[in-house]
């Protein structure tokens, strides 16, 4: 179960990044940003409606509020730092050190939950991280200029301690948590739509694919916390790190974007991780 939520988390994540990236191409990507965390927030609000999930623990140590407020906080200063990274550097350097912001939630699942992985999970879970390090396709070929490696480092930082935050709301109630998030950051794009008065652009015609991007995120999100409270946290957001995959591939089928060999290599491990991991 907890193999099966992670994964699907990591498809629909890879493929929301692919599209908003896509579109972040012809349309600026505050905009685009801001209308997809607002449609995630819809989808939040209608589900909770639904299923009655606001009864669930807001406060105290396990409740969902404030680690839903740092999360959306949090993964917000993550996107705005790899968008800056994206934008003064390569995305072979960029991506996969922001992709290594899933060691911090694997470090706290070990150090402060106390997970405990058996020696063949250990080689699974290097395998898994790695092979989503090299599916983001690496290169230093060129060098690594300072400015968007210090970004890229910085989005790691923060998309960790987003995840972190996520399994903490989550063992409350994982959609209140992202719904929180998404109000978070609903706030701050009203704040900046505030500001620049304007959507970049953004027109009915854009609107299904942003409706994909939103809920697919959102969907994302709920899945992985989900999948934390029905097992180890560790491996959780170790499987649910794997969306680089998911954009690698979109790529390479729908924009015909070559893949280079480290990344099939990546691909590669990330299976042999992945196969570990489920089976034992």
């Amino acid at each position: 179960m907890v193999s099966l939520l992670a994964l699907f988390s990591s498809a629909l994540w890879g493929s929301a990044d692919f599209f908003a990236g896509k579109m972040s191409k012809k349309f600026p990507s505050i905009a685009v940003l801001a209308t997809s965390q607002a449609i995630g927030f819809i989808t939040g609000v209608i589900l909770v409606a639904i299923s009655g999930a606001w009864r669930s623990e807001a406060f105290g140590a396990h409740g969902y509020f404030f680690a839903g407020v740092c999360a959306g906080f949090c993964g917000y200063a993550g996107l705005i730092s790899l968008y800056g990274a994206l934008s003064t550097g390569r995305m072979g350097v960029v991506s996969p050190i922001s992709s290594l912001g899933a060691l911090i939630p694997l470090g706290y699942a070990i150090w402060i939950k106390g997970d405990h992985l058996s020696t063949v999970l250990s080689i699974g879970v290097v395998a898994a991280l790695l092979g989503g390090f090299l599916a983001s396709g690496p290169e230093i070929s060129q060098g690594l200029p300072l400015k968007p490696v210090l970004l890229a480092l910085s989005a790691a930082l923060f998309f960790g301690l987003a995840l972190v935050f996520m399994a903490i709301g989550s063992q409350s109630s994982a959609l209140m948590t992202m719904t929180i998030m998404r109000s978070t950051t609903l706030v701050i794009g009203i704040g900046i739509f505030a500001k620049v008065r304007n959507l970049g652009g953004l027109g009915r015609t854009e609107i299904p694919i942003l409706i994909f991007i939103g809920v697919a995120d959102f969907a994302a999100n709920l899945f992985l916390g989900v999948a934390t409270t029905k097992g180890l946290v560790s491996l959780a957001m170790v499987l649910g790190s794997l969306y680089p995959i998911a954009t690698a591939l979109l790529a390479y089928k729908l924009l015909h974007e070559r893949l280079h060999k480290v990344q099939y290599v990546g691909i590669f491990l990330a299976v042999i991780g992945v196969s570990l991991i489920s089976a034992f």
